[in-house]
Formats: structure tokens, sequence, C-alpha cells
């Protein structure tokens, strides 16, 4: 009885855990001059729990913070996003125009350029990526 009371208090018991896997990560090299670029990332949870985005970072580049394009009176916004839910058996594409990560005062990068990422999931903890550098989108 001590053992299941124990396993209990540890937050084990309960619902089974998310899966969480990234795949095509990729981050569009930044235009000269550009204060900013863009990461993303396809998220795949083959678990039969979700979980949820709450940040990734690199260590190599800026700062990083998830972005939600919108678009408002003709032009594109980005707005700062808290975390990102992904249900049990789903997949999130990050996608330009919609969600991704801004990375903030990026240095140079090289199409070709592999860089680690950290994705930082609520249930799963840290997940590692190489995310590959893409040319710019035109």
């Amino acid at each position: 009885m001590a053992l299941l009371v124990a396993y209990t208090a540890t937050g084990a018991a309960g619902d089974p855990p998310p899966r969480i896997r990234v795949v095509d990560a990729l981050i569009v090299a930044a235009s000269a001059g550009s204060g900013s670029t863009r990461a993303y990332f396809e998220i795949r949870n083959t678990g039969p729990s979700k979980d949820t985005l709450l940040y990734a970072d690199s260590p190599e580049l800026g700062v990083s913070m998830l972005r939600r394009t919108v678009g408002r009176d003709g032009t594109e916004i980005a707005d700062p996003v808290r975390a990102l839910d992904v249900p049990a058996g789903g997949t999130v594409r990050m996608a330009p125009g919609g969600v991704g990560v801004v990375i903030l005062d990026p240095p140079a990068l090289t199409v070709g350029q592999e860089v680690p990422y950290f994705l930082w999931f609520e249930q799963s903890g840290m997940v590692s990526v190489r995310a590959t550098v893409a040319g710019a989108a035109k």
C-alpha cells in the first residue's frame, strides 16, 4: 500500500503520457540587415494524452519566441503565443502565415547549416532536434 501511495504522489499515476516527436525542423536564413528570422517545426504526438509546447530555444541563436502571424488592417502582425497545444494523436505544423518561432538578432547562418534547437513541453519536458537552415522565402 505504501508503494501505491508513493507512486500516485509522484504524479506518475493517471493518464498515459504523450509521445512527442519533432520533425521537419527548419530555420529561414535571415536576409542581410534583418533583426529577426523564423523557425518552423512539425510536432507529432502519437500518445494518448495532449501536451503543450511552452517555448523553444537554441544555445546558438538569439532570443526565440512563439508567435502567430495574423492579418490586421491589410498588414501581417506577429502576436505572441503563450503556449501551443499538441492534441493526443495529432500533429501541429508550424508554417509561414501561421504559428512559428521568431528568432531575434540571429547570427549569420549558412544555408544547409544544422542548428540545435530545444522544444520544451509541459508533460514531455525538453525535446531536442537539429534544425536545418533554408534559403530565405521570396
